[in-house]
């Protein structure tokens, strides 16, 4: 527990840092080029741990002691300290330079956001991504999947008419159809070849099924894991000495039911050593065998092992994405713009209504998941660094006066009436901005809080 808090804590940290500096690098670099004078760069809030000056520009650089943000600090901006501008750097201010360059540079903290999903998914492209195809697991008796006619070993391979290669696109291809319409045009393939469509109508209940972990559940199926049947039982393992065979299909562990291979590995994982009763299927005839659970020592801990595999079965159901460097440019920009129109059809259609705000993450949230796909590997903290890149991106360009998006605004605004909004106008949208962002912010808590509570 210890560690995986920790292990969580920092992945948290890392993935925050590094989206906010490639963040505000954005607004730092293209305030250089658009000729701005720079006086801090910073990465977090508080205290300096870090403090370096440097350049003609005597900027100053810094690493802080709360890494939840950072922020570029421009000569002459409304919100700097007022001080008077030294006759040598007049046209040098944030607030002298065109306005064209003032949206440039409040642009470009989200573009760069885009930017670092784009070449993260280019890395993954090339790399190859590991891929679960979309398969139906069970199937729920009674349910819409079942009424739509779904199947055990169903393909899906098209979603609302868009080809659906792995499960995140055949999700958000799901969940985009479910809350536009109600209902899901579905492909399926069966596993002898034959394809067929069904639609899937989920009427009122759309919105219930856009809360976290619920739509495999609303909807009555679960993705396809390859089930318990022993392909493999090794001479002299735990399996073979328990008295396992070939062809055997386990079901339960101490009576706690199997739906697939997985549980099997994750439960005897858990019990090295331990004496356990194992349900199984042989020759269509439920038995139990007896067995005591082996035991294999990796990387300092002792984990349960059977010496049991279930052969190639899951060959049929993965594959490696995996493109050449040119082949991976196209393919990581259409992941992108999906990924993109995705988030901002999400918030959308989360103000009106239509999707839960159970969806609003906060950092307690962010964290497990930093630290789950941290533990799973590069690619999946690489997979995770994008999405929430391309989160703080649209997030940002929101026009709430406190984003770079309600910066945007005003600065649109002072270009069209050929001078700034006043004073009082620009704090009291400030003052709005904020109650909006602690609204938004409470909500996540919120959230995290009753995650963690359920």
């Amino acid at each position: 527990m210890i560690v995986s808090t920790f292990t969580n804590i920092a992945a948290f940290i890392v993935a925050i840092s590094v989206l906010v500096a490639v963040h505000e690098y954005g607004h730092y670099i293209v305030g250089r080029w658009c000729g701005m004078k720079i006086l801090r760069f910073s990465i977090g809030f508080g205290k300096p741990l870090w403090t370096k000056i440097a350049g003609k520009d005597r900027t100053e650089y810094c690493v802080a002691a709360i890494p939840l943000g950072g922020y570029v600090k421009f000569l002459g901006e409304r919100y700097g300290t007022g001080d008077p501008i030294p006759p040598e750097d007049e046209g040098r201010a944030f607030n002298q330079r065109p306005v064209w360059n003032r949206i440039l540079v409040l642009l470009a903290g989200p573009l760069f956001n885009f930017l670092f999903a784009f070449i993260a998914y280019w890395i993954l492209f090339v790399n190859g991504v590991p891929t679960m195809k979309p398969a139906v697991g069970e199937v729920a008796d009674g349910s819409y999947a079942a009424a739509a006619g779904l199947k055990q070993g169903d393909l899906i391979r098209r979603v609302g008419g868009r080809e659906t290669n792995d499960w995140e696109t055949a999700l958000v291809s799901m969940l985009d159809e479910i809350v536009g319409n109600g209902a899901v045009q579905l492909e399926l393939e069966e596993p002898d070849g034959f394809v067929r469509r069904t639609m899937l109508t989920v009427g009122g209940d759309a919105t219930q099924l856009t809360e976290p972990g619920m739509l495999f559940e609303g909807l009555g199926f679960q993705p396809w894991q390859p089930p318990a049947v022993l392909a493999a039982v090794e001479k002299g393992g735990a399996g073979f000495e328990g008295g396992l065979q070939v062809g055997d299909r386990i079901t339960s562990i101490d009576g706690e039911d199997l739906n697939s291979f997985l549980d099997m590995r994750r439960i005897v994982g858990e019990r090295p050593g331990e004496q356990v009763v194992l349900g199984l299927y042989r020759d269509g005839e439920q038995i139990e065998v007896e067995l005591v659970i082996g035991s294999i020592e990796s990387e300092g801990r002792t984990s349960g092992f059977l010496n049991v595999s279930i052969g190639n079965v899951v060959d049929d159901y993965w594959h490696l994405r995996k493109f050449g460097p040119l082949e991976s440019l196209s393919q990581s920009l259409q992941r992108t713009w999906v990924s993109t129109g995705f988030t901002v059809r999400m918030l959308g259609r989360m103000a009106v209504g239509d999707v839960s705000i159970k969806n609003i993450s906060g950092p307690i949230n962010i964290a497990q998941f930093a630290g789950s796909s941290a533990a799973a590997g590069l690619n999946s903290f690489l997979n995770f660094l994008a999405l929430v890149s391309i989160s703080l991106g649209v997030l940002n360009l929101l026009p709430v006066p406190v984003l770079d998006g309600g910066q945007i605004v005003y600065h649109s605004i002072e270009g069209l009436k050929g001078s700034p909004l006043s004073e009082r106008a620009q704090l009291l949208g400030q003052q709005l901005g904020m109650a909006a962002l602690l609204l938004l912010m409470s909500f996540a808590f919120y959230n995290d809080i009753a995650r963690i509570l359920s």
